[in-house]
C-alpha cells in the first residue's frame, strides 16, 4: 500500500529525516514510534507533501513523492494531523462535507457516509449545527477523524490521535481506529501512549534521530528490552 525508501527530508539547512525506509501493507494497522523529536511527524509531512522530500514514496506502486498535498490526497492517502486543523467557523457539518472528494475523483461506492460519521460518534450528530470550534478537545478530535474518513482514503496517517484525551475518549479513538482497519483501511499511526500502538498494531516501526532503529511485531518490541531502554523510555 505505502512503500518509502531512503527519504530524507530538510527545514531550511537543518537535515531531519536521514534514509527513512519503511513500509505498510493493505489493512494494516503500523505504528511509529519513538521519542519526541526522532522526526516522526516530519516524516508523515513528507509524504503528505508538506515537506519537499528526497527519496522515494509509492502508494499502491504509483510515486507520489514531488506531488502536491491535494493530489496525494486525492490518490488515497489521508491525513489527520495532531494540531486537528478543524474549520472553527464552520458547523460541524460543513466541516465534514469538505472532506468529501469531488464526483469526479470519488469512487462509486465509498467505504463511509455523512451517516456513518454521525453514527459512529452520536455527539457530533447532537451538535451537527454547532461550530467547529465550540466542541471540545475530544469532539474536535473526533471531527478531523471523521472528516478525513469522508475522503474515503485506503491509508490514513494518524497523528498523535489521544493526546490530551480523557481515558474515556481515549478507549474511544482506540476501538475506531480498529474499526477503520476492519474496512480495509491501512492505518500508520504515531501514537505516544505505547499501550496503544502495541495492543492494536500488526507492526512497529521505531524512530531515532530521523532514522528507523528497529522494525517489528510487538511481541518482538517487548522482547527487546535494549530498544525500549535507548530510544523510547524516559
Amino acid at each position: 500500500m505505502l512503500e518509502v525508501e531512503d527519504l530524507h527530508a530538510y527545514y531550511g539547512k537543518s537535515h531531519i529525516l536521514h534514509g527513512v525506509t519503511f513500509h505498510v501493507a493493505e489493512g494494516e494497522i503500523v505504528s511509529l514510534l519513538g521519542r519526541n523529536g526522532a522526526g516522526r511527524t516530519t516524516t508523515i509531512k513528507t509524504i503528505m507533501g508538506e515537506v519537499r522530500p528526497a527519496g522515494t514514496i509509492r502508494l499502491r506502486g504509483a510515486r507520489i513523492d514531488g506531488l502536491k498535498s491535494h493530489e496525494i490526497a486525492r490518490k488515497g492517502l489521508g491525513y489527520v494531523p495532531e494540531n486537528r486543523d478543524i474549520f472553527p467557523t464552520l458547523t460541524v457539518r460543513e466541516n465534514l462535507l469538505l472532506g468529501m472528494k469531488s464526483a469526479k475523483y470519488a469512487k462509486a461506492k465509498p467505504r463511509w457516509s455523512m451517516e456513518d460519521m454521525l453514527e459512529l460518534f452520536p455527539r457530533l450528530r447532537e451538535r451537527a449545527e454547532a461550530p467547529g470550534g465550540v466542541l471540545s478537545g475530544g469532539e474536535q478530535q473526533m471531527l478531523t477523524i471523521c472528516r478525513t474518513l469522508m475522503g474515503d482514503p485506503d491509508l490514513i496517517m494518524v497523528d498523535e490521535p489521544t493526546e490530551g484525551l480523557a481515558p474515556m475518549l481515549v478507549q474511544l479513538v482506540r476501538d475506531l481506529l480498529e474499526r477503520i482497519a476492519g474496512r480495509g483501511v491501512a492505518i500508520l499511526l504515531i501514537e505516544q501512549k505505547l499501550t496503544i500502538a502495541m495492543a492494536i498494531s500488526h507492526r512497529l516501526y521505531v524512530m531515532g534521530q530521523g532514522r528507523i532503529v528497529f522494525e517489528g511485531t510487538p511481541r518482538d518490541l517487548t522482547d527487546n528490552e535494549a530498544v525500549r531502554k535507548e530510544w523510547l523510555e524516559v
